[in-house]
Formats: structure tokens, C-alpha cells, sequence
């Protein structure tokens, strides 16, 4: 477990560190779209969060590979070289999106080709557990099919759920969380090794996450943009894939003792595909209604729009934080919940308290006009641009649009000034203004 620690800690590390002079390039760079029908955020705000995210990711995997009890995964498997090369597909189509913006269709077909490079590699599900039946083996074009649709899917669902300050990085996190618990409880409860990669992936995406967060909390001072969602998505479906038909049953059933102990502990092993899907529930609940509401419109499923869960729960008068609290609290009841039933004797108790969980999310989810405060006393502990709980949409006359304190800073501004002025002067008769106006945004 300290190792595992470890990596993760030097990835949130080296994640937050990166995220600073990131945000300060991709103000240079331009990288700061005009704010559109669709978006929440008052005022551009600048991508490409996911350059520092990479960053993390390699800072953790190159900290594993010198530790003790996790070379053996690199040595020992193509699962790390597969990861890296998806990823950096994945990444500079990202990078490229956030800048010039590329046409969904090329996107889709780029995440393809990082998933057909992985599973190229040895990244791919070989075979299915069954309840009941144990591992069905799945022929190589079927294991393909399964492992560039899983990637697909998950780089989608988690892109449709960024369109809120720490929404994607938060859920992914705890996606994170709970199928780290899951994976090392295989490796050093039953002795399964082949989950080793699964749990070290996590650890590095719980890493990326709470590196990535301080930065993207609201009001956020930088997006993760494609760059970074689509990197968050190959990284839970690379975990999944890692895991999924490398357990084998007997293994377990003799850690167990008997065939009927073994019963429940098998609950584990016959959700490898099931557990990444609950803990991204909300966000692929999320695609499927915008595909089948798009669909039904006779528009395109890839057209944006403000319809979005966390749009609704806007609209219903749920403040900014609020509404990405509540997300995180059914996230985390349909990842954790799922987790608990699988390591605890009797799933009477998880469902009771799951029901329970349930009921007081209903509650909170139909009280948009409730504001909790801090205590007064833990207010010098909380930072500044977070005292005030009580978050109003319409700002005071006079004052600037609420969410955007904190988040340009007057260096920012002085940097933003002097790059208008450059471009200003440098734009002879009939050049130059258009770039001018798509970099102030």
C-alpha cells in the first residue's frame, strides 16, 4: 500500500505543480474559447489541463517502476507500454481539439485508432466471467470489438459530463477510488496478480485527479478541456480491460477455502466489465440520453447542447457547487455501494444503507433553495474564494459576474493586455484582427 501511495502522491504532485505554468502557456498559446450558448462559465477561461495531467501520469508510472513490488508489472506485461501509447494518441488529439478544435467524427476515429493501438499491443479483453459459468473465452476479433468499445465509450461518457468547474475531475476520482479498492483487494486479498496493473492505473488516476482539482474547483482557473477528459476516459477503460478476464476463479475459490465462501468472493470477479460501468452510471446515463434526445430531434448525437444532467440540476436552482456536490454523492453511492456488496457476507446490510443513502440524496436533491454556511469557526480554515457557501447567479450591480473572482489574477491580466496590444500593433490592413478578437475571446 506505501507504495502505492507513493505514486499516487508524486502524480498529484506533479500534476498540481505542472497545471500553474500550464494555464500560463495556454494563455499564450491562445487556448481560450469565446464563451458559447451552451457553457456556464461567464468568461473565457483557458484548456489544455490535460498537458499538466500527462505530466502527472508519466511522473507516476516512472516513480512505480523503480519501486520494489511494482516492477514486476512492467516486466512482467506490455499493460504500461500499452497504456502510454493510447494515451499519447489520445492526449495530442485532445491537445489539438482544445487549440483548433477538430470535427467529431475525426475525433471518434482517433479514439479508435488509440484503442486499436493498445489492443495491438496486448491491452484487450481475452475473456468474459460469467456467473455461473466462470471465464468464456472470446475469439481475437471479439475481444477487439469489446476493447475499442469500451474505450469509446468511457472517453465519451466522461467528456459529457465536464461542463461544470471539478464535475469530471471529482467523478472520475471517485471511479478511481472504488475500483482501486476493488483491484487491491484481488492483488493482496486473493493473490492475484494480474490486478496489479488495474490497482497501479488507479492509484495514478486518483493521483492526476487530486492534482488537477485545486485548480478546477469553482471558480475554476483552468479547464481540463479534451485533452484532459479524453485522457480521464482511456485511463478507466485501460484499468477495466487490464483486469478483465486475467482472474482466474480457481485461484480464488482456493483462497477462499470452500466452494461455498467462494461464492461470495467470486461476486468480484464477475464484475470486472460491471464495476466500471456503475461508477460512471451517471455520466453514461448521461450519454445514452443525449444520444436518444438528439437522435429523436432529428439533430446529429454529437450536436452539444444544454440539456445535461448538471445543466437540469442548474435550472432547478441548484448553485455551482451544489450541483457538482450532489453529483458526487450519487457517483459515489453507485461506485462504493457496488464495492461494498462484493467484500461484505451478506448484501442485506448494502442495500439498506444504500436505500437509506438514496432517500437522503431525493431529499437534498429537491432542496436547491437550502445554503449550508461553514461554522464560523473553521472560516480562517477555508480558503478565501470558498468562505462564502451562499453562491447568488446574478451578481450585484457594479460587481463583476459571480464565479469569476480569483480566477484571472492582475498578472493574468497584465499578460492578456500585452498579448492584445502585440497583436493590435503587429495587424496590418486587412490581417491580423481575427486572430486578435479569437485570442481576447
Amino acid at each position: 500500500m506505501r507504495e502505492y501511495l507513493l505514486t499516487l502522491f508524486t502524480t498529484a504532485a506533479v500534476t498540481y505543480l505542472l497545471t500553474a505554468p500550464v494555464r500560463k502557456f495556454a494563455i499564450l498559446a491562445g487556448a481560450m474559447p469565446a464563451v458559447r450558448a451552451r457553457d456556464v462559465h461567464r468568461e473565457p477561461t483557458p484548456r489544455l489541463g490535460g498537458i499538466a495531467m500527462f505530466g502527472g501520469l508519466c511522473a507516476g508510472l516512472l516513480t512505480a517502476s523503480h519501486l520494489t513490488h511494482l516492477t514486476f508489472v512492467f516486466d512482467n506485461g506490455s499493460d504500461v507500454k500499452a497504456l502510454l501509447s493510447g494515451a499519447g494518441i489520445m492526449w495530442v488529439l485532445g491537445v489539438l481539439d482544445d487549440k483548433w478544435g477538430v470535427d467529431a467524427l475525426v475525433k471518434m476515429g482517433g479514439q479508435m485508432v488509440a484503442a486499436g493501438v493498445m489492443v495491438w499491443q496486448g491491452l484487450t479483453v481475452i475473456s468474459i466471467p460469467v456467473p455461473g459459468v466462470g471465464s468464456v473465452a472470446v475469439t481475437p476479433m471479439q475481444g477487439t470489438l469489446i476493447s475499442v468499445l469500451l474505450v469509446v465509450v468511457m472517453v465519451n461518457a466522461v467528456n459529457f459530463i465536464d461542463g461544470l468547474d471539478g464535475l469530471a475531475a471529482g467523478m472520475v476520482c471517485i471511479a478511481a477510488m472504488a475500483f482501486f479498492l476493488y483491484s487491491y483487494r484481488l492483488w493482496y486479498g486473493y493473490g492475484v496478480e494480474d490486478a496489479a496493473p488495474a490497482a497501479l492505473f488507479s492509484a495514478v488516476l486518483i493521483g492526476m485527479c487530486l492534482g488537477f482539482l485545486p485548480h478546477n474547483l469553482h471558480p475554476a482557473r483552468i479547464f481540463m478541456g479534451d485533452s484532459g477528459s479524453m485522457l480521464l476516459g482511456l485511463m478507466l477503460a485501460v484499468a477495466s480491460i487490464s483486469i478483465t478476464g486475467r482472474v482466474n476463479p480457481d485461484v480464488v475459490i482456493e483462497e477462499a477455502g470452500s466452494q461455498r465462501e467462494a461464492i461470495h468472493a467470486l461476486v468480484p470477479i464477475y464484475i470486472p466489465l460491471l464495476l466500471p460501468l456503475t461508477v460512471i452510471a451517471l455520466p453514461l446515463a448521461d450519454l445514452l440520453l443525449a444520444v436518444v434526445r438528439r437522435t429523436w430531434a432529428g439533430k446529429s448525437p454529437f450536436a452539444a447542447d444544454k440539456q445535461h444532467l448538471h445543466h437540469r440540476l442548474l435550472e432547478i436552482g441548484h448553485s455551482h457547487s451544489r450541483a457538482v456536490l450532489i453529483m458526487y454523492f450519487w457517483a459515489a453511492l453507485f461506485a462504493f455501494s457496488t464495492v461494498a456488496f462484493s467484500v461484505t457476507d451478506t448484501g442485506r446490510v448494502v442495500v439498506l444503507i444504500g436505500a437509506g443513502l438514496c432517500l437522503l440524496g431525493i431529499v437534498v436533491l429537491l432542496m436547491p433553495r437550502f445554503r449550508p454556511r461553514a461554522p464560523k469557526a473553521l472560516q480562517p480554515m477555508v480558503p478565501p474564494r470558498f468562505r462564502d457557501a451562499e453562491e447568488e447567479d446574478a451578481p450585484a450591480p457594479g460587481t463583476a459576474p459571480a464565479g469569476t473572482a480569483g480566477r484571472f489574477s492582475a498578472e493574468d491580466e497584465e499578460l492578456l493586455h500585452r498579448l492584445g496590444s502585440t497583436a493590435a500593433g503587429s495587424a496590418g490592413p486587412g490581417g491580423g484582427a481575427g486572430r486578435t478578437g479569437g485570442t481576447q475571446g
